[in-house]
């Protein structure tokens, strides 16, 4: 596969998932069953090509990395059923301009609910282009726009700077909420990954700040606490998506040394709840960080937030970036965009009570 062209090895990924599922299963080896959960098979196929590939992005010298990761966007692809226009933002902050990408369905009113999201990519890798058919996947099936911020990545840029971007991304969005296309009242935020830390930490700031705060939090398998090994960590160290040593190498990118990793701006499960807007929170259940995402679900409901947790218990992590193939990738994904599309759909003005 390493050596085939783009082209090619997404042809290679269609015929794969168009055989029979008895050849499927075949071709994937025996179920895989760990913690009392069995990977879907979907899932097992495409970490099967990725282990016999030797392809792994987070290990590679980092400009190979990246290359790499945009590259997985294209073989799998993804076609929305309508139309999306997307369009080049620029957004203004004090560490200088941040790229971003407003994403607008043929069928979406103006105004709309927005969704501000943050790519996943271990905040060294990923990117809008990685990401785009997350973003049109999203956006279509959950009826909104979608904001994608190129936030500044590790690690050439480590902590906080992905995360004052983040912020920096909502912030814009909420003031210029009417060129964007979007109703104020109506802006959430979210990622997958690295991403979903991201967007965890925004709305945390949010209220700290004591303005605007997100509508809504969609937050995909997202690491909530640097600082603490759970036993996720261990069960899924190795052959999925995602490895510990993966996790290892994107923290090292990521986190100067000397950090306080309990800091909230890095680890949101150390942090402040009151008063942060309802969330959908995506575990994967063949996933090391696994555990770390339902500990800030527990949290947020324990403050009273309103949360609904969802264990994928079949799937890896970064299941959305293969959203393309179909079958369990698309479900998972549709259950996402369905949460956020009622999460919007419900959504009240909110503003923070007062700067924390």
């Amino acid at each position: 596969m390493a050596a085939l062209s783009i082209r090619a090895k997404a042809a290679v990924i269609r015929a794969l998932y168009a055989l029979p599922k008895p050849v499927r299963r075949l071709m994937a080896g025996p179920p895989v069953r760990i913690d009392g959960q069995e990977l879907a098979l979907d899932a097992q196929l495409i970490i099967r090509v990725k282990n016999l590939s030797g392809s792994d992005v987070f290990a590679d010298p980092i400009e190979k990395s990246r290359t790499r990761y945009e590259d997985l966007s294209l073989v799998i692809g993804y076609k929305p059923p309508t139309p999306v226009a997307a369009r080049e933002v620029v957004i203004p902050s004090e560490h200088g301009d941040i790229p971003a990408t407003l994403y607008t369905p043929a069928d979406v009113p103006e105004p709309s609910a927005l969704l501000v999201y943050y790519h996943g990519g271990g905040w060294s890798v990923g990117s809008r282009t990685s990401h785009d058919p997350v973003a049109r996947y999203l956006a279509t099936h959950a009826g909104v726009r979608m904001l994608s911020v190129e936030y500044r990545r590790a690690p050439e840029h480590r902590s906080p700077a992905a995360a004052q971007d983040a912020i920096a991304g909502f912030e814009y969005a909420h003031r210029q909420a009417a060129g964007l296309g979007a109703d104020p009242d109506r802006i959430a935020v979210g990622g997958d990954s690295a991403g979903g830390n991201l967007a965890a930490v925004t709305a945390q700031q949010a209220v700290r700040r004591g303005g605007a705060v997100p509508a809504f939090q969609l937050l995909m398998y997202p690491p909530t606490d640097i600082s603490t090994r759970r036993p996720s960590r261990d069960l899924f160290a190795q052959g999925s998506t995602f490895t510990d040593q993966n996790l290892r190498w994107a923290l090292a990118n990521y986190i100067p040394p000397g950090t306080d990793v309990s800091d909230p701006r890095l680890s949101p499960l150390h942090g402040e709840v009151t008063d942060l807007p309802p969330a959908y929170i995506a575990s994967a259940g063949f996933d090391p960080l696994r555990d770390e995402g339902e500990a800030y679900a527990d949290k947020l409901r324990a403050g009273g937030i309103p949360v609904a947790l969802s264990r994928q218990a079949d799937l890896p992590h970064a299941y959305l970036n293969f959203v393309g193939i179909g079958g369990r990738f698309a479900e998972a994904a549709a259950e996402a965009a369905g949460a956020l599309r009622l999460g919007l759909a419900v959504a009240r003005p909110r503003l923070a009570a007062k700067a924390v």
